[in-house]
């Protein structure tokens, strides 16, 4: 079985035809589906994708934070998504800079994100605006850094 061009995915049409600036890169590969999206069309889109009859993305599987230092943009935050009603699968990825590591929150959208938004906050320090309760789910309140960021000292902080 080989993969359709991405330009020929129903998904993506859908996205570009609703907003042709919100996609800014599609890859697939083994019959999974990324779409690169500009972080201030994330929060616009993820209600887009939720409310559009011909999409339904209704759940939200999981989200995970990527650390790619020293390359900038220096994090990125994947989406894994799931239509139910229609069998799709969908991940979608933001790009965000080590320098001001913030992106908005989805949790009006999909409300199971709060705890995923807090451990990528606590091991990254990557911060999700709009956030109602952004503090550390995992390491103690008053931990220094964050334990899965590249530069993170392996030998940890003299105490």
């Amino acid at each position: 079985m080989t993969d359709k061009p991405v330009k020929e995915n129903p998904i993506v049409r859908k996205l570009r035809a609703w907003d042709e600036k919100a996609v800014a890169e599609t890859s697939q590969f083994r019959g999974e589906l990324t779409i690169v999206l500009p972080r201030e069309h994330l929060r616009r889109t993820a209600e887009y994708l939720q409310a559009e009859p011909g999409l339904q993305f209704d759940f939200l599987s999981d989200i995970s934070g990527v650390d790619r230092f020293p390359i900038e943009p220096r994090f990125e935050v994947n989406y894994h998504l799931l239509s139910l009603p229609l069998h799709w699968t969908v991940r979608l990825r933001v790009w965000v800079p080590g320098k001001d590591p913030v992106v908005s929150t989805v949790i009006p959208v999909w409300p199971t994100a709060n705890w995923h938004e807090r451990e990528i906050f606590d091991l990254f320090g990557i911060r999700f605006d709009g956030h109602p309760d952004l503090h550390r789910i995992l390491m103690p309140d008053d931990w220094e850094g964050y334990p899965l960021r590249k530069d993170y000292p392996v030998e940890g902080f003299r105490t």
